[in-house]
This record gives C-alpha cells, structure tokens and sequence, in this order.
C-alpha cells in the first residue's frame, strides 16, 4: 500500500498564463473545469506572484526558494545544445528524494541545456520532456535563436522522438503514468507544461470550441482547454489509486501572458496577444503586476480547508518551505533560502496574514519593484518585455488600485521612502548575489523566452 503518512507532491506549473486566463480567477470567455476543481477544493490565492516577469528566473525559484539571482538564474536561458543553466545545489526534488520521495518532472526545464545542468542533476529521478524555452508543439524542435533549428525532447538523457503527437497532452499522459505507478514510496510530480507559450499550436477539435473568439484568443483558449484536460489526466490518476486526499496539488504560471512579436514562419512577424490579465497593468517581461501576479491554487484535502481565499501574498519561492513543512509536520530548518512556509496561513486562511509584513522584491532588465503589505513601489517600470520605461518612479496601493493606474507617492510620502530604502538594500544583496560563487548569476537574455 502506499505511505498513508506523507502526502504526495503535485506541482503544475503554466507558461506564460495570466491572471485572467482561468475560470476561477474570473474568465469569462473560456472553461477551466478541471482547475476549477481543484480550487473548489482547495485554496486560492489571488496574492500570488511568480518571482520573475520571465520563465528561467521563476523556474528557479520554485526549484531552490530563492530569488532568481540568488539561485544563479536571473534572465533567460537559451536553447543551444551547450546552453549552461541553474548551478548546482539544493533543491525542492533533491530535498524529497532526501525525505524518500521518488521524483519526477514531466515538461519544461527552462533551466540549462547541457546535460550536466539537467533536471536529473537536479534531484529528479524521472525526467520527460524538453529543455529549452519553447518547441513545436508536434516536431518538438527549437526554432529560435542564432542557430540552426534543433529538436528537443528527452527521456532522462536519451533524446527520443514522437514527431506528430500534441506535447500538451503527451506531458499530461507521462505525468499521470508517473502517478500511477505501485509504489510504497510517496513522490513528488513537477508538470511544467509548455501552454499556452508560443506557437499557438492547438488540435482541431479544441479549436473549434472557440470558434467565436478573436483569433488569438482563440488558439490561447484552446491551448489552455488542452492543458486543463492533461491535468485531469494527473487528478484522474491520483483519484484512481485513492491518493488525492492525502495529495497535496499546487498550480501556478511561471509569468504573466505574452504580448511578444516572435518570427514564425519566413520571417513573418507573429503577435502572441492571447493571454489575459484580468485588467493588471502590463504583461510578460514587467514588474507591473500583469507580468508577476498568476493564478494560483492549493489543493490538500486532508489539511487544507476548500474553497477559501488566502489573503497573503506569496511567491514561488515560498514554495519549497512550505512543502517541506507539509511534508515533515514541522518548520523545516533549510539554509540560505529567502522563502518562507505559508502553511499555518493556508490552513487558517481567515486569520490576517502574519508575512504581510515582510517586503519582497521583482527585478528584470533594468526594473526594480517592492511590495509591503499593501503598497508597491515600482522603479523605471515598462509594460511588458521591452523598452521604453513608462514609470521612472511610482507607488501604487494594490488594496485600492490593483490595476495599477494612480501614484500615490505625494499622499504616502514616508511610505514611498521606506519602500526606496526596502529595495535599496534588496538592489545591494541583489548585487553581492550576481557576483558570487559558485552560484554565480548567469547573464544576458538568450533565444526565445
């Protein structure tokens, strides 16, 4: 029988989708049923944020519960076969395995491409899927970048090839086999899938499900029903081994939705602008909350209270204290990671936020933001993943204005200095951090995002 003790670690993570991209979290335009589900039986959290506008610095923290260029992965990586990535040291799968966990992820590493950098140097038994930025979604091959295109897709080390099959459902299909599996051993399952990042590649029959959208919306919400139906491939699995009580299952999105122009084919330029933000200011590649705020959702029927909210902000680097939490029935003493555990919060969600208090921070190419509490404080903001900068320097209070449209700097004026000074220091730990060994930040933007 399996362990009945400790609880199964399920995580989800999207690409590129935003806030407004979930039934939940208030689409209206398109059905979620399955992550419906699961925030019916569970907690969302409409204060979530990734700790980066872009993929490999969120990656990164989720796996170490570390701000980006503290984990050594600030910007993103490439796809080049010797693509270098996320320096070694602890991680959420190596931290379980540890514990007994077998593991596995199934979907995008985004975190190096070298096999001395992939995922099963990371902690991960188990490995499917491709290790650059994005693919095709049926050649599985890396068109991006300054060189030529190279497939990628992988069985732990080996690369295997299944030229013609959807890899959204391929990713959902592997992960619910990996759950499937009879074992004593409780596991920890990473699904990073690849939807709805660009292409916008989706099977016929879902996109005709939404045939009165715009086109754009259009194939984003049929790549998003398609993943929704691989994750209830995985809940399906979970509820047939009689696991899901005691399973706890968290989905997120590495970033806000994508407003880039990337060259598809013979050098047309494609506008991915599908993705919603549910009305937040800007989008993928910003500190505005439309790039760091994601829908994000726990689920552990067994300890967690079901469809509540959790009133606290929280970001992917708060992850991996909180499982390990959850995993141990205590506190877990982790080193040098800058997350902190929300469990006590999550299970009594009602009860004000005691981490509210604490100040956390974003970076990207040259932007800077602190959150307190209520208000935040953004520096030489811009909309989305390039110039210019739209807000040199502004305070935003998200209780009143989440959208982010008024400065009231002049009305909280020892507000906004206490906020400078917060991001002062983070920007001189930020700077200690890029600099050293041997987690040394790995620099320069690099092919596709």
């Amino acid at each position: 029988m399996p362990d009945t003790t400790s609880p199964n670690v399920v995580v989800i993570y999207a690409d590129d989708l935003g806030w407004g991209d979930v039934g939940c979290f208030g689409a209206d335009d398109l059905k979620t049923p399955v992550l419906d589900s699961l925030c019916a039986s569970g907690v969302r959290l409409p204060q979530w944020y990734s700790n980066s506008p872009v993929c490999s610095p969120s990656r990164a923290s989720l796996l170490t519960g570390k701000y980006p260029a503290h984990a050594g992965v600030e910007t993103i990586l490439g796809g080049a076969r010797g693509t270098r990535g996320l320096p070694r040291q602890e991680t959420l799968a190596t931290q379980l395995r540890r514990r007994g966990y077998r593991t596995g992820i199934f979907g995008k590493w985004h975190l190096g491409v070298a096999e001395e950098f992939g995922p099963t140097r990371h902690g991960f038994d188990e490995s499917f899927g491709f290790r650059a930025g994005c693919v095709d979604y049926y050649s599985h091959i890396f068109y991006w970048g300054r060189h030529n295109p190279v497939h990628d897709l992988w069985e732990g080390d080996e690369e295997v090839w299944l030229n013609g099959e959807y890899l959204t459902t391929v990713i959902g299909e592997r992960a619910a086999r990996f759950v499937a599996q009879e074992d004593d051993r409780p596991f920890f399952c990473y699904v990073p899938f690849n939807a709805p990042h660009y292409p916008l590649h989706a099977p016929p029959e879902y996109v005709d499900r939404f045939a009165h959208l715009p086109e754009g919306r259009r194939t984003t919400a049929a790549m998003i029903a398609a993943m929704d139906d691989a994750i209830g491939l995985i809940v399906d699995a979970l509820d047939e081994r009689g696991l899901r009580e005691n399973t706890l299952v968290f989905f997120s999105s590495d970033n806000g939705p994508s407003r880039e122009s990337r060259n598809w084919l013979d050098g047309e330029e494609i506008s991915y602008d599908g993705g919603s933000t549910g009305g937040l200011r800007g989008a993928k590649g910003s500190v505005f909350e439309g790039g760091v705020a994601v829908p994000a959702i726990m689920s552990w029927p067994a300890e967690l209270p079901a469809g509540v909210d959790y009133p606290g902000v929280g970001l992917m680097m708060d992850l991996l204290p909180t499982i390990l939490e959850a995993v141990d029935g205590a506190p877990a003493e982790v080193a040098d990671v800058d997350g902190r555990s929300l469990l006590a919060g999550l299970r009594k969600p009602s009860t004000p936020a005691a981490l509210d208090d604490r100040a956390v921070f974003w970076t990207y190419d040259g932007q800077w933001a602190v959150r307190r509490g209520r208000f935040k404080r953004v520096h030489r903001a811009r909309e989305g993943m390039t110039p210019p900068h739209v807000v040199e320097r502004a305070l935003f209070d998200l209780a009143e204005d989440r959208a982010e449209e008024v400065d009231v700097a002049e009305r909280f004026p020892e507000t906004a200095d206490e906020l400078d000074r917060d991001l002062a220091g983070f920007r001189r730990q930020h700077g200690n951090w890029s600099g050293a060994a041997p987690g040394q930040t790995l620099g320069g933007r690099q092919d596709a995002p």
